[in-house]
């Protein structure tokens, strides 16, 4: 019984870590004292210029862009508003260019120094069309505003201080594109940090530094409460997420990036309101880079580029970080304490060695079992996966939340407790989740392949009862096993083993792998637990608010078993211990059908409605467009007012099948597109939105090979190959844009459109009212028009 007292203790304590590390701070008052960081100082500045959505070349935008001003004016900044073209080619999809116009906001906090480098702060201050914006990424823009102001209020800076608020973030980096490619200012910074947000609450994560960060890691313990480490850099880097930073890092500044996660449901939604910003996350931007901000401002010089680091924070502030070599020193230790450890408890309880095998079988198995148990959970619910699609478990993220950690808990337990009756029969509980998660939209090869996996492993490493040291023992080894392939493979991700590792390897080592009993021993494996498995929280928490992607929990599970088994394997014939993994698998399968069955939607987490009016001018035919995949009793109704029968559309401009109904033709005027042709062969062709139109979206298609060499000035270099399609997306100049191209030789040219329109056509029947558990998303209520022009040459 004080085994189980043990691991309930170590579990309690180790919630409570992590639930405390995860706590921003409380928000400071306008009253602060002046060199502070306030975030309702920040906040005047959100409820200001972010009550409405302000897209890019918008007059909503314009006006944001002017209260701006106005405020970077009364910083002493003299700011200026710096134009440009942004162009953007996808990194993802070939062919595919996104480009506008942009104003950028450029002001300097001047520095004793003026020829030094500058230190940027960096936000953007343009919103998605159905968004206010308020955190993605009004609060970066109050931020920078405000730790420009504490830095001042500290005296001149040894350097300059430029704050850059760039345009056109949202559609494609335009901003931070035209600057660090083209703007003469750009080559004035030497260090940026860039404020980002993809959620209205939660922590704040440096998440990405420059390449040669060592510099910068020494910067982070300027940092109050930092919350980094090298594995989000080094992760980040190989996802197909894209900031304003990347084109820092293009231009070759160094810098880092910052955002928040937390309640991701309003990321890009109308529920993203200075009402739901959680101040507690702006206050924790300030607190986490006004420290580093002010060290380089008034410090003699700027990180200089140094070997990366293996780092991470461990509580409060502080942060631990060494070269990758010395990630070798650590293992190699904790395989020392392994040896140390077995052959002392071989002579206290003797074993066979075959238990070691046996151990390193378990804890794998209950790492890819909770990864299959996971899996099935996550298609239980019935969520397809896309930003839209995750709302109905965002709106309810905690009780989701919960569901995954008894789940994985519950699997660890109920492993770690049948190796020590070796009963083989555990097998089908993988198997089972494996062949279920097929019962949810169709097969299943992930889910049924990692169910055979656990199984199979079951097979081989049960089969007779383990003993407790020679099991943890296995499951130490097999932590080395991965701590190693982490080191060698990815070493700045290493340490989310191997310090895991260290910390249980020194348990063990005190407890000789817990074959000697007594108070004092189960006090230590339980402090040992709590403390690594509360760190570990931290991570599994970060892991779920940034990924769709549960089966990951089960990769960190592993580092949780390398501390929790010898407290979670019971004394063989202890039947209270044994049932407890079981009790928790079973209450997480209840908390995921609530999940399932529950409508989490009201007014503060409102179902998604994307209902757009198309035009085919070429047809003269019209159409209600339902654009979300879930398709709300609101859209439903506005698709059936027409009295046509709803129908499926596909369009190129949807990119799939989209649910839509017949709708009354309006007139609208459509853009100007002309194709002339040059002297030297070159073709100039030009678009023009149709008047109030913001954005246009151009696909060409030409018979001959050829090259679109300019975008409105800036050299592009895409390729427009015989039957392929080039697409651009153009953002935020009534004026238009002008292609220039050069084709092989004569050929033909069609130039399919879509103008969008921020309204609603006055000829058709205005839209209804929605229910207070429904908003608009996207570019919800505006207009599409669509068409195509043909020209030969």
């Amino acid at each position: 019984m004080g085994r189980l007292l043990a691991l309930v203790a170590a579990l309690v304590a180790a919630a409570l870590i992590a639930w405390t590390v995860e706590q921003p701070p409380k928000p400071l008052p306008a009253s602060a004292p002046a060199t502070a960081f306030s975030a309702e100082r920040a906040m005047i500045d959100i409820r200001s210029f972010a009550a409405r959505p302000h897209p890019m070349g918008s007059d909503a935008n314009h006006a944001a862009r002017d209260y701006l001003i106005g405020r970077m004016s009364a910083l002493g900044l003299a700011p200026q508003v710096h134009r440009g073209v942004g162009l953007q080619p996808s990194r993802w999809v070939k062919g595919v260019v996104s480009g506008g116009e942009v104003e950028n906001l450029i002001g300097v906090l001047p520095g004793r120094d003026r020829t030094a480098p500058a230190v940027a702060l960096m936000a953007h201050y343009d919103s998605v069309p159905g968004s206010t914006g308020a955190a993605d990424d009004a609060a970066g823009v109050a931020s920078a505003l405000e730790i420009v102001r504490a830095l001042k209020a500290q005296g001149q800076p040894a350097r300059d201080v430029m704050v850059v608020l760039t345009d056109g973030e949202e559609r494609g980096l335009l901003g931070a594109n035209a600057f660090f490619r083209g703007d003469p200012a750009a080559r004035h910074v030497g260090y940026v940090f860039n404020l980002e947000a993809r959620g209205d609450a939660g922590r704040v994560l440096m998440f990405q530094a420059s390449p040669h960060d060592g510099g910068s890691v020494a910067l982070l313990r300027r940092a109050d409460h930092p919350q980094t480490s090298s594995l989000m850099t080094f992760a980040y880097a190989r996802m197909p997420n894209d900031t304003d930073f990347t084109e820092a890092l293009k231009a070759g500044v160094a810098g880092m990036n910052y955002a928040f996660l937390g309640r991701a449901f309003d990321y890009h939604a109308a529920s993203s309101t200075p009402a739901t910003l959680d101040l507690g996350s702006l206050q924790d931007v300030g607190r986490q880079v006004l420290g580093p901000a002010r060290a380089l401002a008034f410090g003699p010089a700027l990180p200089a580029a140094s070997p990366d680091l293996v780092y991470s924070q461990l509580f409060g502030n502080l942060l631990l970080a060494y070269p990758p070599a010395v990630g070798w020193l650590i293992l190699l230790a904790a395989a020392g304490l392994i040896a140390v450890a077995v052959v002392r408890a071989r002579r206290i309880e003797a074993f066979p060695w075959t238990d070691l095998a046996r151990g390193a079988g378990a804890g794998l198995f209950a790492a890819v079992g909770a990864m299959t148990l996971l899996h099935f959970a996550r298609r239980a619910t019935g969520a397809s996966f896309g930003l839209v699609e995750q709302h109905v478990l965002q709106a309810q993220a905690s009780r989701w939340e919960l569901a995954l950690i008894l789940l994985a808990l519950g699997f660890l337990l109920t492993a770690s407790a049948e190796i020590g009756r070796g009963r083989r029969q555990i097998a089908f509980l993988p198997l089972a989740a494996g062949l279920g998660s097929s019962l949810f939209g169709g097969l299943d090869a992930l889910g049924f392949g990692m169910g055979v996996v656990a199984a199979l492993l079951a097979v081989a490493a049960y089969g007779r009862p383990v003993s407790r040291p020679g099991a943890w023992g296995g499951v130490l080894i097999l932590g080395l096993v991965a701590a190693t392939a982490t080191q060698a493979l990815a070493a700045p991700m290493a340490f989310t083993f191997a310090w895991p590792l260290a910390l249980a390897t020194l348990g063990a080592a005190a407890t000789d792998l817990s074959a000697r009993r007594g108070v004092p021993a189960l006090i230590l494996l339980g402090i040992s637990a709590a403390v690594g498995v509360g760190w570990l929280g931290g991570y599994a928490h970060t892991a779920f608010l940034a990924l769709d992607a549960v089966e990951v929990l089960g990769i960190i599970l592993l580092g949780a078993a390398l501390l929790l088994w010898p407290l979670a394997q019971p004394a063989e014939g202890a039947p209270p211990e044994r049932l407890i993994g079981p009790a928790l698998i079973i209450i997480g399968l209840a908390v995921t059908v609530a999940v399932r069955v529950n409508d989490p939607y009201n007014p503060r987490f409102p179902r998604a409605s994307d209902v757009i009016y198309q035009v085919d001018q070429d047809a003269r035919r019209a159409w209600i467009v339902s654009a979300t995949p879930d398709r709300p009793a609101w859209a439903e109704a506005v698709l059936k007012s027409g009295g046509g029968r709803i129908t499926t559309l596909n369009d190129w401009i949807w990119g799939r099948p989209t649910a839509a109904a017949p709708a009354p033709f309006v007139r609208e005027p459509g853009p100007e597109i002309t194709l002339a042709a040059q002297t030297d062969g070159r073709l100039l062709l030009r678009a023009v939105p149709p008047p109030g139109g913001r954005e246009i979206t151009l696909r060409l298609t030409s018979d001959t090979p050829g090259l679109v060499e300019t975008i409105q000035g800036v050299p592009a270099g895409v390729a427009l190959p015989p039957g392929g399609a080039m697409r651009l997306r153009w953002v935020g100049a009534p004026q238009g844009v002008t292609l220039v191209l050069r084709p092989a030789g004569p050929g033909k040219l069609e130039v399919a459109y879509l103008a969008k329109l921020d309204r609603w056509p006055a000829g058709v029947a205005p839209l209804p009212k929605r229910p207070a558990d429904v908003m608009a998303f996207g570019d919800s209520d505006s207009t599409y028009l669509t068409g195509t022009r043909r020209f030969a040459w």
